[in-house]
């Protein structure tokens, strides 16, 4: 009789965390889940994985590199498409871009997917309090209210409101860096970290669990940031060693900054004009200030939590959207489907306490699944990822086998990157956006391998080396078996 009652008590859970809604997603009667967990979900503006836990010991990131020695760091996890809007559609949908059909900047999430169950929404209807402060959803990909369905309090996304927004997009007078004399307060940074701790001391005097996003503006262009911060960096800057496109890559695969040429009256707009070497040595300076400026701002976060006794009741998650080029394959900012627009910082530091890192191709469409795992709630059954909790816990030593990234170009062509622990793949498709037909090879337009044991700076495309032509075909069958996924039917 006990068995049947326990049997009937989680079918009971269970059905209210997947049942208890409206046709509209939203919440009709509170979860029956007993104390779940907290989350702080900790988003970053093009922050690329050069960090003090990364191995990048230059780069100074004492509170990012605490939070990592507390937690779980994937050191090798990349982005779903290296550019702001699909790269945050797909880690808080737990789909591929594919799916969502978000690849540029201006298409709405729901205008593709209006019944979509965000991230944020999810917790919400199992009673969790939602808010969001900063950038989280990219402006562009949905609503005037950011997504109002997903958040119990007003998403506050203040930087891009109606009249800051246009302010900040249409100007066309700004420099790529500066150096200022405000205190880190008077930033807009400096006020995402005041109204994230206004909200995590109005959650610790209620008794429901919260779902907090803080989204960082830094380290995206322009690099303007306080003096202390880049002096920090003064004399210790150099240029990549590699500045060149990779040998035998198709010459759509790389980008001409075109970000950084066409929104800063300092930066050579004509792509045939190179940058001058001063110029980038000033703008990596500027990334690195604004990346340690952006570590002191989440350290001023998590000192809070710390303070309200709300750290042991939360999961924390840190992650940057996509990488950064800063010099390398003669390259700035992000776009492509390389290692250094790929790769990003994924960092979990759980209640449980389970701390060590792992090379394991891990992506952002792993987020969703994994942070329901580690609130200890269902987990929707339609999501592209995994659970990395058994990574967290050591009962396996890696998750999948490859991550997958993509980006598109002019022509119809769509790249997918596939990433192991070795080697990055990369297929171009051509009639990606209104082909009817299932995948075939006739759609290849080209390919790419590099290795990052030989080569790490994949200076050449080995895709026609004979010694590669096994792995090379490996990853065509992997690629069509991927593709299967998403064929028109």
């Amino acid at each position: 009789m006990k068995k049947l009652l326990l049997l009937i008590a989680v079918i009971s859970i269970f059905g209210n965390i997947s049942c208890n809604n409206d046709s509209k997603g939203n919440n009709t009667e509170k979860s029956s889940v007993n104390h779940p967990k907290n989350i702080l979900f900790i988003a970053v503006d093009d922050l690329k994985p050069l960090l003090g836990c990364y191995g990048t010991p230059l780069v100074k990131t004492p509170n990012i590199d605490k939070l990592a020695s507390q937690g779980f760091v994937l050191k090798n996890n990349h982005c779903q498409q290296a550019v702001c809007g699909p790269s945050r559609a797909s880690i808080l949908t737990g789909k591929r871009p594919d799916y969502t059909k978000v690849w540029d900047l201006k298409t709405l999430i729901r205008d593709k997917n209006p019944d979509i169950v965000t991230m944020p929404q999810y917790f919400k209807q199992l009673g969790y309090q939602t808010a969001a402060v900063g950038k989280v959803f990219d402006y562009r990909s949905v609503d005037e209210l950011n997504d109002s369905i997903s958040w119990t309090y007003r998403y506050d996304n203040f930087k891009h409101n109606s009249k800051i927004g246009k302010e900040y997009v249409k100007s066309k007078e700004r420099v790529s860096y500066e150096v200022t004399n405000v205190p880190d307060s008077m930033t807009a940074d400096g006020e995402v970290v005041r109204r994230s701790t206004r909200y995590l001391r109005k959650f610790a005097k209620q008794d429901k669990p919260f779902f907090l996003a803080v989204g960082f503006y830094k380290p995206h262009l322009p690099f303007v940031v306080p003096q202390k911060y880049w002096d920090m960096y003064d004399g210790k800057v150099k240029l990549p060693e590699y500045r060149k496109a990779p040998e035998g890559a198709p010459k759509y695969a790389t980008q001409p900054s075109w970000e950084l040429r066409g929104g800063y009256v300092d930066i050579p707009k004509d792509y045939d004009v190179e940058i001058p070497d001063q110029k980038q040595l000033n703008l990596i300076h500027g990334y690195y200030a604004c990346v340690s400026f952006i570590d002191q701002q989440i350290g001023n976060v998590l000192n809070e939590l710390d303070r309200l006794g709300l750290r042991e009741s939360t999961v924390i998650v840190l992650w940057g959207d996509h990488g950064w080029h800063l010099g390398d394959h003669d390259m700035f900012c992000k776009h492509t489907n390389y290692e250094q627009a790929t790769r990003s910082p994924l960092i979990f530091s759980t209640y449980k306490g389970e701390t060590g890192s792992s090379d394991s191709p891990t992506e952002f469409v792993d987020v969703y699944p994994t942070l329901c795992d580690l609130a200890g709630v269902k987990t929707p059954n339609d999501l592209d990822g995994k659970s990395l909790v058994p990574l967290f816990e050591g009962k396996v030593k890696k998750i999948k086998d490859y991550a997958v990234s993509q980006f598109p170009r002019e022509g119809n062509k769509m790249g997918y990157a596939f990433r192991d622990e070795r080697y990055r793949y990369v297929i171009w498709v051509k009639d990606h956006f209104n082909s009817e037909k299932h995948f075939d090879e006739s759609l290849i337009d080209a390919e790419e391998l590099y290795d990052y044991k030989t080569d790490p700076l994949e200076k050449k495309n080995l895709v026609s080396e004979n010694k590669y032509l096994e792995i090379t075909s490996k990853f065509r069958k992997e690629a069509k078996a991927f593709f299967k996924k998403f064929e028109k039917k």
